[in-house]
């Protein structure tokens, strides 16, 4: 009986010290599928000058400053940085609010961490004098690009703000630099586009800037997408992101001339032709992304933009899927 037992007692410390080393095993493997993104984290970007101060960023050293190692990938379409993002080539990639939507819509899970730019005059419609007011491009031949983007949600939301649609307009599809040439040779009545077009068009006899972008702050906006489960299994490695962007922006107000001459550089243009651009965009600082993104009790103007984005985007068949601001905003970095 004695010996029973024995064996009995024996079995008994063998299973517990099986049990614990399966549950020690089962604890290993969560706690590696939490590890911290480990290489380089590539970002998809273009040669846009609101991009500029991630390459400033890079170059200061303010990135690994903040704890993360950044690659910046040259990558001028944004299709082309949404597939690479989709392949897990790229961890995340700048570009408009509106494009993130499209990317959420091919059901590529995506969050906005990070507002960069607003365009302050960059964009805007050029029309024949005689339209003095936007109801007056009613049933007027308006240049246009059709197939997304900027510019064209631009001109929609201005649209739903004046009660307007589409249909109200005669739409010629171009796209926004064909479309400022058009205007200013005289084969349209009014044109989305953007700069040089619209100094040109006031240079011309006939034609003037009906509305440009600086008085619609907010609306023509880029951010930095990540992927969603890069964000989630990385909250430290995207907090140094958002810090070095913040860092870039005060290095470059209190050292201007160095800090120009090497985002130009970047940029590959003359540091003049650099500083003739830069009053276009006006760059999100920590203060101005507290207050795009707003907070959970008061939602800042990222969320409408996104959602009108979705609706638009979704009225007009460029997506199936209509995703919402909630699902593609990520404001817990900004508000710090």
């Amino acid at each position: 009986m004695k010996k029973l037992w024995t064996l009995l007692l024996a079995g008994i410390v063998i299973l517990t010290l099986l049990l614990s080393g399966c549950a020690s095993n089962q604890g290993s493997g969560s706690s590696s599928a939490k590890n911290t993104y480990k290489g380089a984290v590539k970002l998809g970007i273009s040669s846009w000058i609101g991009f500029a101060p991630m390459y400033l960023a890079e170059q200061k050293g303010f990135f690994k400053k903040h704890g993360v190692n950044v690659q910046l990938q040259t990558i001028q379409s944004a299709s082309d940085r949404r597939t690479a993002m989709a392949a897990s080539r790229i961890q995340g990639f700048m570009t408009t609010v509106d494009t993130h939507v499209m990317t959420a819509a091919a059901n590529i899970p995506v969050y906005q961490v990070l507002a960069l730019d607003t365009s302050s005059g960059g964009d805007g419609i050029v029309a024949k004098k005689n339209i003095k007011t936007f109801q007056d491009l009613k049933g007027k031949r308006v240049a246009i690009d059709t197939s997304g983007g900027a510019s064209y949600f631009w001109f929609m939301y201005m649209l739903d703000q004046k009660g307007m649609s589409l249909n109200d307009v005669s739409v010629v599809n171009m796209s926004a630099g064909d479309a400022g040439a058009a205007f200013v040779g005289g084969k349209v009545d009014a044109a989305v586009t953007w700069q040089p077009w619209l100094t040109k068009a006031e240079k011309t006899s006939f034609g003037h800037v009906l509305l440009s972008s600086d008085k619609t702050p907010g609306l023509i906006v880029d951010s930095l997408g990540l992927r969603k489960d890069f964000v989630d299994q990385n909250p430290k490695l995207v907090q140094g992101i958002v810090d070095a962007w913040y860092e870039a922006l005060d290095y470059a107000k209190k050292n201007p001339d160095d800090a120009d001459k090497i985002m130009a550089k970047s940029m590959g243009q003359t540091v003049s032709d650099f500083k003739a651009e830069e009053p276009d965009v006006t760059f999100y600082d920590q203060a101005g992304n507290e207050k795009y993104f707003g907070t959970k009790s008061d939602p800042g103007q990222i969320y409408d933009v996104t959602d009108k984005a979705a609706s638009f985007w979704k009225k007009v068949g460029l997506i199936k899927k209509q995703p919402k601001a909630t699902d593609l905003v990520n404001g817990s970095f900004v508000n710090q």
